[in-house]
C-alpha cells in the first residue's frame, strides 16, 4: 500500500475517500432529519393501512381520512405561524388564531369520532390514536428540520 494507506477495488483501481459534507450551524443532523422522516411515513402509513384492512363502511374510512390530512396539514400550518412569529416576520393574528383552532379542532373530530365509534374495538381506538398522534408529531418535524436546513444554507 502507498503511504496515505489508499484501498484498492479488486480490478485495481483507488477507492478515493468521500469528502466529508460539513453540517451548516443550526442545521439538524442527518439523523434527525430521518427519524422525523421515518416517523412520518410510519405513522401515515399505520393509520392508512389500518383504514385499508378496517371493517367499517367507506364514508367512515373517509371520514379518517380526511381528519387525518386536515390534522396533518392544521400541524404544519400552526408551526410555521408559531416560527415566524418567534423570528419576527409578520403573521396576522386571524391567522395565527385559525391554526392554533384548526389544530385543535381536527384533533377533536378525532377524538369525537374514535369515542363514537362503535364498530371499532377499543385496542383499535388506541392504535388509530396513536398513529394520528404520532403522524401530526413528525409532520411538525419534518417542517422544522426543512425550514432549519434551508434557513442554514441560506446563511453561507
Amino acid at each position: 500500500m502507498s503511504n496515505d494507506q489508499e484501498v484498492l477495488f479488486e480490478n485495481g483501481t483507488p477507492n478515493e475517500p468521500k469528502p466529508k459534507v460539513e453540517r451548516k450551524e443550526g442545521e439538524p443532523t442527518s439523523a434527525f432529519k430521518g427519524a422525523s422522516w421515518g416517523a412520518l411515513i410510519v405513522g401515515v402509513g399505520a393509520y392508512l393501512i389500518g383504514l385499508f384492512n378496517a371493517t367499517m363502511e367507506l364514508n367512515e374510512k373517509g371520514y379518517y381520512f380526511a381528519i387525518l390530512v386536515f390534522g396533518l396539514y392544521a400541524a404544519v400550518s400552526l408551526q410555521k405561524a408559531v416560527r415566524d412569529k418567534e423570528e419576527g416576520v409578520p403573521v396576522t393574528g386571524i391567522y395565527y388564531g385559525i391554526s392554533w383552532l384548526a389544530l385543535i379542532i381536527s384533533i377533536a373530530l378525532m377524538g369525537i369520532g374514535l369515542y363514537n365509534a362503535g364498530s371499532i374495538v377499543l385496542s383499535e381506538k388506541g392504535f388509530y390514536g396513536m398513529s394520528y398522534v404520532l403522524s401530526i408529531f413528525a409532520a411538525i418535524t419534518v417542517q422544522k428540520n426543512i425550514r432549519d436546513t434551508k434557513r442554514a444554507r441560506e446563511i453561507d
